[in-house]
């Protein structure tokens, strides 16, 4: 194609200059140095601890499905073939549990947060996301923070599909937040337009959950 004539706006690529400009997925979030990479009150563990409400559903890959709706242009409803089929990306990030570990440079692999986003179109009222899981589990943040770079719906980690105990066949991960509020086996994504209280944070937990700031509680 020439570049005398490139292509005409999309819908979509209209869309993500209303959101640069409106500074609509900035965190304010910056780069730390190492001395600074683990936050206060964490140390580092080299495995992976597994922590549940108690049951890990069993989720067939033939009847996995994933939905995103609310204040969206466009819900979604994929199933898995249709949700493996979408742009897939690598991302590398550390995390950090509420519980005090914090394990360093996991390798993900899944489809960014963006790039879904980029399909359902959320509607300029939209400023929130709630997250229901197929245990029933919810948890909800901020679309600015379900929408970092960083951000990833990860099907595999370290080059191996993720496990049940870990949120398989998929999970959510928003590496700068307290891993709760990474949701595990995820099954249902809700644009809304005021924040809502989750399980957890119905139960005693931070509202928003920024490890840098140990908002591990309610009143921290």
């Amino acid at each position: 194609m020439s570049d005398e004539h490139p292509p005409a706006d999309s819908k979509l690529t209209t869309s993500k200059r209303r959101w640069a400009a409106e500074g609509k997925f900035l965190t304010g979030r910056i780069s730390r140095p190492e001395t600074e990479r683990l936050p206060p009150g964490q140390h580092l563990v080299k495995n992976w601890p597994v922590l549940d409400l108690g049951q890990q559903p069993v989720i067939p890959l033939d009847t996995w499905r994933l939905e995103v709706r609310g204040l969206v242009e466009t819900p979604l409803d994929l199933s898995w073939a249709a949700f493996q089929a979408l742009e897939q990306s690598t991302k590398v990030s550390d995390i950090h549990c509420v519980t005090t570990w914090s394990r360093y440079d996991n390798n993900w692999n899944g489809v960014s947060t963006r790039d879904l986003l980029d399909l359902a179109m959320p509607k300029p009222e939209a400023s929130f996301v709630m997250l229901t899981s197929y245990d029933g589990y919810t948890t909800n943040l901020p679309l600015a923070d379900f929408a970092a770079e960083d951000a990833i719906l990860a099907t595999a980690w370290e080059s191996l599909p993720l496990t049940r105990d870990h949120g398989g066949p998929m999970r959510l991960v928003v590496p700068h937040l307290y891993f709760w509020k990474s949701a595990k086996w995820l099954r249902r994504i809700d644009l809304i337009a005021a924040d809502q209280a989750g399980f957890w944070e119905k139960n005693g937990y931070h509202i928003y959950g920024d490890p840098w700031r140990e908002q591990r509680y309610t009143d921290d």
